[in-house]
């Protein structure tokens, strides 16, 4: 018989549906009947491509004994984090608070008025390495609710009143200036992996903020320090593990500091911003090797995460059958040699376990290794190669493949439309563009309401009942204005407009400028959650002040400019500090002490070619957050194409900045020296 969740639309929830335990979605009727009950609360909070959270999904909720103790004595609420990140952020930080560490499944007690008493993430079904196991657990957190719970409600009394009261320190309300920005690097280049790219020891992750702030740094300054960074540290990646050799796409982070083995779970939003990081990488430095991984990884996007809706799925899972019926973590993407002798014959077998790196003993478990493309010496016939790729590629599609979380988060894929709309106009593939405008399309259909505000999630082309947060806000307006760049379709610029007054009004702190992550007409927690730092992706509040910046830029609104720099004040007291957590913010940065800069192509026609040539042109230009637009001189698509005539009737560009302009020319030479390209 399926539980409540059976009515949800996130893959999370549903595969909770037929557990035992009597689950609630988080709701209000969920904690009146903790109140109505007399019984503490469990909060599990999870997300579909979560290893750990399967493994005690099997041992626990799925076990008959277990679900009886929680449903006679308990409310369980879970909950997809991915749904509801504001619910997961202040357990999270209550969490952390608590016992230094955080994670999933995270595993919280709480009092009928939703506060807090007893934290934990996984817990196993028998105690092991010190843990107690989950059954002990939950009669240690039963007893005490039945024999001290006055005690209990005081401790979650306090420890709620004291996250209330942790203000977060917003700096100042300037952006940073020069000596913060070097500050910054300087700071980076001391945690910086000299031998094997990265940051920081294992595991390792993709530091994609920090690598755009780097490429941004590299552009208004020339550092050369910067630009080295950026780049070894994508080729690194590139050639390890932790990219799909065969498919393209990149797993979530790296287990050691090699970048050999993988957590294989590949997210949307990783994919999203490398695939962006390496087309600008591409873009600064003309290198072949970050055009193929760019193109590889959009068409990986499209490939296996597009849904039949336009938008893009969150996750593929890390988990698949290993052909025995058991589900194990990478058995969809190792190799043994035996299985690339099956697949390839003896002698491009050889060939392909020296090219990537597959040995008799492995480098992953049973004998079995990653794919990566380990510096060597020697020289690799490339036809062969490439052929042996499309054979193991084909070969590993027969597998059993990954499960897809289907659900279409917003924030993630405003991320996904700036990549593969940049991706697409640099190389030349319409397709890639297309891809994008079809997931903004499904945003603007299903994910916004009449009033331009965002339903976070959807899936099947069905809205999911969550409102949008300040990142689902940002990123979607940031996809939009790099929609309307390469498109010069100026409804994406007035859609971005309409997000972003939300911003204004629903998120800002009008005495501050600080930013929260829920509105303020949205559910009240125990706690309004914020935090300016960046995770596996930007911040809401640094890409929110980046996607004020860039309106600002489009539109010469003080209003937006202003509330970007306001917000970028945490930047200036956090980024000499620690960098890597505030790469986007950094990011930004570099574009408001580059202007940015503003540029309006004209052209008689939307196919006059020369136009087209200067569009491109602007386009790879490398300053910093700069803005692009294109049209004819009588166009009304875009405020900066006011007053652009053609040039003695020829195709001409404007740029300008800190309200200043050049002269406007007709030369892609002189447009790319201007723009740095």
């Amino acid at each position: 018989m399926p539980n409540r969740l059976a009515h949800e639309t996130s893959p999370y929830l549903l595969q909770h549906a037929d557990n035992p335990v009597d689950w609630w979605p988080w709701s209000g009727e969920a904690f009146a009947e903790a109140r109505r009950r007399e019984v503490p609360v469990l909060l599990s909070v999870g997300y579909s491509s979560c290893h750990w959270c399967h493994v005690m999904a099997h041992e626990s909720f799925e076990d008959e004994n277990t679900a009886a103790v929680l449903n006679e004595h308990f409310v369980s609420v879970k909950v997809d984090r991915e749904e509801r990140p504001d619910v997961d952020a202040v357990y999270m930080e209550a969490v952390q608070a608590a016992t230094g560490q955080g994670g999933w499944p995270m595993t919280v007690f709480l009092t009928p008025d939703a506060e807090p008493f007893y934290f934990g993430t996984y817990f196993p079904p028998a105690p092991r390495h010190g843990m107690p196991s989950f059954r002990q657990v939950l009669e240690g957190v039963r007893q005490a609710w039945e024999t001290r719970r006055e005690e209990v409600t005081e401790v979650a009394g306090k420890i709620t009143r004291d996250l209330a009261n942790r203000e977060l320190d917003h700096g100042t309300t300037q952006a940073p200036g020069e000596e913060e920005q070097a500050q910054a690097l300087l700071a980076l280049t001391r945690e910086y992996d000299p031998q094997r790219g990265g940051f920081g020891g294992a595991p390792k992750f993709p530091p994609s903020m920090v690598i755009e702030f780097l490429l941004r740094h590299h552009a208004r300054t020339g550092s050369e320090g910067a630009l080295q960074m950026a780049q070894d540290t994508c080729e690194r990646m590139a050639r390890g593990g932790i990219y799909d050799q065969l498919g393209g796409g990149f797993a979530r982070y790296s287990v050691d500091r090699d970048w050999v083995v993988p957590h294989f779970e590949k997210m949307l939003y990783d994919n999203a911003l490398l695939c962006r990081v390496y087309a600008h990488l591409w873009r600064a430095t003309g290198s072949e090797f970050a055009r193929r991984v760019a193109l590889e990884t959009a068409d990986f996007m499209v490939r296996e995460l597009r849904t039949g809706e336009g938008g893009f799925a969150s996750a593929l899972d890390a988990d698949s059958d290993d052909g025995t019926g058991r589900h194990v973590e990478g058995a969809y993407y190792v190799w043994t040699p035996e299985q690339l002798r099956e697949a390839l014959g003896e002698e491009d077998a050889e060939l392909a376990a020296q090219y990537f790196g597959v040995t008799e003993e492995g480098t992953f478990e049973q004998g079995a290794s990653v794919l990566q493309l380990p510096h060597q010496e020697g020289v690799f016939d490339a036809g062969r190669v490439e052929s042996a790729r499309r054979r193991l590629f084909g070969k590993r599609a027969e597998r059993p493949a990954p499960g897809r979380d289907d659900k279409v988060v917003a924030a993630w894929n405003g991320l996904a439309i700036a990549a593969l709309a940049e991706t697409g106009a640099y190389f030349d593939r319409p397709d890639l563009v297309d891809a994008a405008a079809g997931a903004a399309d499904l945003l603007v259909r299903v994910h916004m309401d009449e009033h331009a505000a965002l339903h976070r999630t959807s899936k099947d082309g069905r809205a999911g009942a969550n409102t949008g947060v300040l990142e689902d806000y940002a990123d979607v307006a940031e996809g939009f204005l790099a929609l309307a760049s390469v498109t010069g379709e100026g409804v994406w610029l007035e859609f971005a407009g309409l997000l972003l007054g939300h911003v204004l009004t629903r998120f800002t702190d009008p005495e501050s400028g600080a930013l929260y992550d829920t509105a303020a007409d949205a559910e009240r927690l125990i706690r309004r959650p914020q935090d300016p730092t960046d995770n596996a992706a930007p911040s809401g509040w640094t890409a929110a002040a980046g996607a004020l910046l860039g309106y600002a830029a489009h539109t010469g609104s003080e209003a937006h400019r202003t509330a970007a720099e306001r917000a970028l004040g945490v930047v200036r007291a956090l980024g000499p500090r620690v960098p890597r957590f505030i790469g986007w913010g950094l990011a930004v940065a570099e574009a408001v002490l580059d202007g940015p800069r503003e540029v309006a192509v004209v052209g008689p026609s939307p196919d006059d070619k020369a136009a087209k040539t200067l569009h491109r042109t602007a386009l790879l230009g490398t300053a910093p957050g700069a803005v692009v637009v294109w049209g004819t001189p009588e166009s009304d698509e875009f405020p900066l194409l006011a007053d652009r005539p053609l040039v003695q009737g020829e195709p001409a560009a404007y740029v300008c900045r800190n309200f200043t302009c050049d002269a406007p020319t007709t030369d892609p030479e002189r447009l790319r020296a201007a723009l740095g390209g």
